[in-house]
């Protein structure tokens, strides 16, 4: 990190948990991992060990919340602590989960804990590659208990395998010119510095695991993948993970659609500590200085809450909106917007893996398909001759596909063309396959679909409606996977080539027919016009 008071803060939690000693079995089914003088005791599982509901933060509650995350306090010093469970998801209304998997606990604002899968028989000086899993769900919903995020499959392919909790919604995402004047830290992305904390914590502990501490990917869907590219550009992120996978993140803004800085208002978007203002003011409190911050802190869970999730995150006043949406620039942990920051100078220069599903998440709307094209710019013709030029294709289709490209294809490809700069190993991927289960019901690979085939979980996603073909096309993209946190190449054998993105701009596409083709994108027009376009808007938004 290069701000020492940044460091102080994130590397707190993993100086709470180092110098770990050995590994030793307290039962034949009991695996045991002492981390000073804490013993840890998990569970076997499928094949693998794991360990849960480690705190890798104290809870973030009464006077820490809207805190930078501080060391835990709850681990019983020379004695057992039972990692067996896991601990509640953060604060959320649960949400039909678009992964087909719920959270499996009762959410609370004490959250703040991580789970560690580990093969079987693992010994401490193993040195296993780690990876290291961030959930999405649009920074207001999600948590690592989802039954589709379980690590046991993973971690039998030799890797070690975390995934963790962050604070979500208002908890994670929230400023107030109180707060910025408390002076204890960084203020506003408290999400994000959670993340930041988790990562420290492996980098200091997970050598008592058995795994390597420098040879540590980072893994990211939606909300994740969001979180995983504002990680490569975050100062106080730098060092702590060396290689990089972006599911479904977007690439061009903070938040996937859209950013705003955290005191800085401009046309049409309020800043952070604007809404936070609303927010307060909305809750009954007018005061200022310390009393606001106490009145802010004495609130209900519940009434910090509100009615945030999944479903109502877009569902604001516009004239007075009391939630940023998610991340935005701050004063430290988030500089500036990816677009701009990948491929710099400061930014993560390791091997990066990115991609999209054929269906993909995106934000578009218009109620003919003129106004539609219009939305193009001086680029409304070329739209048309590249999206319809048969003017057969139905509206909501063109909808999809319009806002798809801009929001996650086009995007992808434009992360992977600045990190190629770098002289970087990139590797682009779009995944076209469907399930048997959904074949009939979904047009495409919608968002998040690519989730279990990547982490081996295709059978509790699909349970007995599992086919030959799903399990096919797992082993590929799990491998790929694998190959890539162990050497930062998905090549290996029995895996059809994966050509590097630069520099013929090769794409690998996972197939409907359940294959892993290479070859050069045929949706590459279409992304040269909404560039060309997104080109000339942001030109016009900057000179305003």
């Amino acid at each position: 990190m290069a701000d020492p008071a940044l460091r102080a803060v994130f590397l707190v939690a993993a100086a709470f948990l180092s110098a770990c000693s050995h590994v030793e079995a307290a039962g034949k089914n009991t695996p045991v991992v002492e981390l000073g003088s804490v013993r840890l005791e998990g569970s076997v599982e499928d094949g693998a060990q794991s360990f849960k509901g480690i705190p890798y933060a104290a809870p973030p509650v009464g006077d820490l919340r809207w805190r930078p995350p501080q060391p835990p306090s709850d681990l019983p010093q020379s004695q057992s602590y039972e990692a067996r469970a896991f601990r509640s998801d953060c604060m959320q209304i649960p949400f039909e989960s678009i992964v087909g998997t719920p959270i499996n606990t009762e959410p609370s604002e004490d959250c703040l804990y991580l789970n560690v899968w580990r093969p079987a028989d693992t010994d401490v000086g193993a040195n296993l590659p780690v990876i290291v899993w961030i959930h999405g769900g649009g920074f207001v919903n999600g948590g690592s208990s989802q039954d589709i995020y379980d690590g046991a499959a993973m971690a039998r392919g030799d890797v070690i395998f975390v995934t963790f909790n962050y604070r979500l919604g208002r908890f994670g995402f929230f400023a107030h010119p109180a707060l910025s004047a408390e002076g204890k830290g960084p203020s506003g992305n408290y999400g994000f510095m959670d993340q930041i904390a988790a990562l420290n914590w492996v980098k200091g502990n997970i050598s008592a695991f058995g795994g390597d501490p420098d040879n540590v990917t980072v893994i990211g869907e939606s909300a994740g993948g969001v979180s995983v590219l504002n990680l490569m550009v975050s100062p106080a992120a730098r060092g702590l993970f060396q290689r990089a996978v972006v599911m479904s993140g977007g690439g061009r803004t903070i938040r996937g659609f859209g950013g705003r800085h955290i005191r800085e208002s401009r046309i049409g978007v309020a800043s952070a500590e604007e809404i936070g203002v609303n927010f307060a003011r909305a809750a009954g409190i007018n005061s200022e200085g310390k009393a606001v911050l106490e009145a802010l802190r004495a609130l209900t869970a519940e009434k910090v809450l509100g009615d945030l999730n999944l479903r109502t995150l877009f569902v604001q006043d516009p004239l007075s909106p009391q939630f940023p949406g998610g991340p935005f620039v701050d004063d430290g942990i988030i500089t500036g917007e990816i677009e701009d920051l990948i491929g710099g100078e400061n930014a993560f220069s390791g091997p990066l893996m990115i991609g999209t599903t054929s269906a993909d998440m995106g934000f578009a709307a218009a109620p003919t398909k003129p106004l539609l094209f219009a939305t193009f710019g001086q680029y409304a013709k070329e739209a048309r001759a590249v999206y319809d030029p048969a003017g057969e294709m139905g509206l909501k289709n063109l909808v999809d596909m319009v806002g798809a490209d801009r929001v996650m294809h086009e995007p992808a490809r434009h992360v992977a063309r600045r990190h190629s700069d770098f002289g970087a190993a990139v590797y682009l991927y779009r995944f076209h396959y469907v399930a048997d289960a959904v074949r009939d019901k979904w047009d495409g690979a919608r968002h998040a679909s690519e989730i279990p085939y990547f982490f081996g979980t295709v059978g509790i996603r699909y349970g007995d409606e599992t086919t030959t073909q799903d399990l096919s096309v797992q082993r590929l993209a799990n491998g790929y996977l694998l190959n890539f946190a162990k050497t930062g190449d998905p090549n290996g054998a029995a895996l059809n080539n994966w050509p590097t993105f630069h520099p013929r701009e090769i794409l690998l596409k996972f197939t409907q027919e359940g294959e892993a083709s290479a070859g050069a994108d045929p949706w590459a027009q279409r992304l040269d016009v909404v560039e060309a376009a997104r080109s000339v808007s942001r030109n016009s938004s900057d000179n305003q």
